[in-house]
């Protein structure tokens, strides 16, 4: 008998889908049923892996524009698209990793983005400059076309969004469930992943975020925000002065202040108060906590050393009544600032 190669060959290639392919993948579909967790694959013996989910489109919230304001060529809005959400991304990579110290996994370096899953349950503020425009890589993308350059974000991410997907980002640093028993019924809002390009680090730049955040808040009805800022390197004796000055002279009051979590506690109480020069200090601080201090905001008890991002963090808290009353009124008028 003169063999069938072709129906051999097909046969052979149908059991070893059937058997290392197929059936892999049934044996994973059901322990993942069993298991009941929704977005989680539990593989043999192993600790559940959780994929990201899909960036979803920004809806704006009714009677909330995208558009919160502008100043001469600078729009600061809210991401109204997923592809408007990688550019923010795309530029949180260019600061935390290409210009500071922060170590990217594997696919943070393929893709050239910093991302995370709570980009997809985050409301995403921008700042674009209609005057410049995004670099294409037409090698990648022969069509794409250009786009005015984003250069400055901010993550929102709402109480009751993180009550329904997976917390507050902070509470992976800090104890924030009794600032939370607290204040009962207060409405909390996280700020994270703030970065501005190295050219627009400016007094406008920074007005056009805050009028951002500011139309933001009072939309929602916001009554506090919190998050954590960070001083960049890792070794907190070299922070001493900063991280002693915002102990001594902002620490926040009882009810409103976060304690870092025990196994991640860093002690920020490293120089005496009295050999503190508050002078050197605000000069040593970054300019976005020099900013929260202006505004009113006060710091937790002991900071968190992020070995990832090459950065020490500390606890911000802004109660909304305790901004002060010329920054509320310089920022709503900013936000309606229109270029001529």
């Amino acid at each position: 008998m003169v063999p069938n190669f072709a129906r051999d060959a097909s046969t052979a290639w149908l059991n070893g889908w059937e058997a290392h392919v197929h059936a892999p993948f049934a044996r994973l579909k059901q322990r993942t049923a069993e298991a009941g967790r929704s977005g989680l694959l539990l593989p043999a013996g192993g600790a559940p892996i959780r994929f990201k989910p899909r960036l979803r489109t920004p809806i704006a919230a009714p009677g909330l524009a995208p558009t919160l304001g502008r100043i001469g060529s600078l729009e600061v809005r809210l991401a109204t698209s997923a592809s408007e959400i990688r550019r923010a991304q795309r530029l949180r990579y260019r600061v935390f990793f290409e210009e500071m110290s922060a170590v990217p996994s594997g696919l943070a370096m393929l893709s050239r983005r910093d991302v995370d899953e709570y980009d997809s349950v985050c409301d995403h503020l921008l700042v674009i400059d209609h005057a410049a425009t995004d670099t294409p890589n037409f090698a990648a993308k022969p069509f794409r076309r250009t786009q005015p350059k984003v250069v400055g974000t901010y993550r929102l991410l709402r109480q009751d969004a993180a009550d329904r997907n997976f917390g507050f980002y902070t509470a992976g640093e800090y104890d924030i469930a009794p600032l939370m028993a607290a204040n009962p019924g207060a409405r909390f809002l996280e700020l994270g992943r703030s970065c501005v390009l190295k050219p627009y680090r400016t007094k406008r730049t920074v007005e056009l975020l805050w009028a951002g955040i500011w139309a933001y808040v009072q939309h929602h009805s916001i009554d506090a925000m919190l998050g954590c800022a960070s001083l960049e390197g890792t070794d907190p004796d070299r922070l001493a002065l900063p991280l002693s000055f915002l102990h001594h002279h902002a620490r926040a009051s009882e009810g409103w202040c976060a304690r870092a979590l025990p196994e991640r506690y860093v002690a920020m109480n490293r120089v005496a108060r009295e050999a503190v020069d508050p002078k050197a200090a605000l000069q040593a601080l970054p300019p976005l906590i020099k900013g929260y201090l202006r505004i009113g905001a006060t710091f937790g008890d002991g900071a968190v050393v992020d070995h990832q991002f090459g950065t020490t963090d500390v606890f911000v808290v802004l109660p909304v009544p305790a901004i002060a009353a010329r920054y509320r009124e310089h920022f709503a008028p900013a936000a309606n600032r229109q270029a001529a």
